[in-house]
């Protein structure tokens, strides 16, 4: 892949570039309610209905997360208030990249365009985005496309916005549930993995993997 040079490299922004904090979130509301084993399943489902409700048509990512924490408790005999929800959700714009990010950017950067797509809302986004120590060519929420990864209009969003074609660029991800597998799906050929311990490893997908940002500047030979 270092022979490639795309026209722009499009990120994942939460879990890949910004520490995403939702299992430690989850653990400062309820984990003196349960077992560490019992906060660990708890965790595991909040995770799996949070994907379950991108999957949903889209709706603003409050309620993602409303959803997704109300069911979680539900299954595991937790009573739910509307509060903690919301205090999950007002934490997301406080977080900041993980600590491989900037330094990798900023290298990248200087070659080629960056773009996020995100699942996130366009007034929570920039916040993140501020504190990744990299300028963007562009920052793409599901808001704006009307579709959370891992819808296809998501990516056909960002593809249309660029006035690209999925040869044409390079996209980077921690998760293959969110990204890689649709990136796969709509003809991104070249597809970055940055294993943050998220999933295991899938080789059909045809990926470059990485243990971190700073090893992403290397895949394009640079």
């Amino acid at each position: 892949m270092s022979n490639f040079r795309p026209k722009y490299v499009t990120f994942d922004c939460h879990g890949t570039l910004i520490n995403f904090k939702m299992a430690d979130a989850a653990k400062d509301l309820f984990a003196h309610l349960m077992t560490d084993l019992q906060m660990a399943e708890f965790i595991k489902h909040f995770q799996a209905y949070r994907l379950d409700e991108v999957l949903q048509d889209w709706k603003p990512y409050a309620e993602v997360v409303h959803n997704a924490l109300e069911r979680t408790c539900k299954r595991n005999n937790v009573a739910f208030r509307p509060e903690q929800a919301e205090d999950i959700y007002n934490r997301v714009p406080t977080w900041g990249p993980h600590s491989d990010v900037p330094e990798g950017l900023a290298k990248l950067a200087k070659h080629i365009p960056l773009v996020i797509l995100t699942n996130s809302m366009v007034a929570q986004i920039p916040a993140n985005v501020a504190k990744l120590g990299a300028p963007f060519h562009a920052v793409l929420t599901a808001e704006e496309a009307g579709a959370y990864k891992p819808h296809l209009k998501a990516f056909e969003y960002m593809l249309d916005t660029l006035g690209c074609g999925p040869d044409d660029i390079t996209h980077v991800s921690s998760s293959f549930r969110h990204d890689l597998m649709s990136a796969y799906d709509i003809g991104i050929k070249s597809k970055v993995w940055v294993n943050r311990g998220h999933e295991p490893a899938n080789p059909f997908y045809e990926y470059t993997e990485i243990p971190d940002i700073t090893r992403l500047p290397g895949v394009f030979g640079l």
